[in-house]
């Protein structure tokens, strides 16, 4: 919808460790997006081994960690800020 969308001028995608969607999104928007993204990946701080409070958050096999997302979103052409108030800066460059 997005993409479709002649108001949107860019996208923000906000995850978090744990589970496997942003790779996933990774593949999406390489595929089919051509509108700039912008990522922040959330608990990249947290410790190695840590379980986190909810389910969507378990690390299996490598996927799901900060670095696997960040690395997917950037193989995808993804901006990715290191921290939260980056998101803003980082559009305004881009669009």
């Amino acid at each position: 919808m997005f993409e479709e969308d002649r108001e949107t001028r860019a996208v923000v995608l906000i995850g978090e460790i744990g589970g496997k969607a942003e790779e996933e999104a990774s593949s999406f928007i390489k595929d089919e997006m051509s509108k700039p993204v912008v990522a922040y990946i959330a608990g990249r701080t947290a410790p190695p081994g840590k379980r986190m409070g909810h389910a969507g958050a378990i690390i299996s096999g490598g996927i799901g960690t900060a670095e696997s997302k960040i690395k997917a979103l950037k193989k995808a052409g993804v901006n990715v800020a290191e921290f939260p108030w980056e998101v803003g800066r980082i559009l305004s460059e881009i669009i």
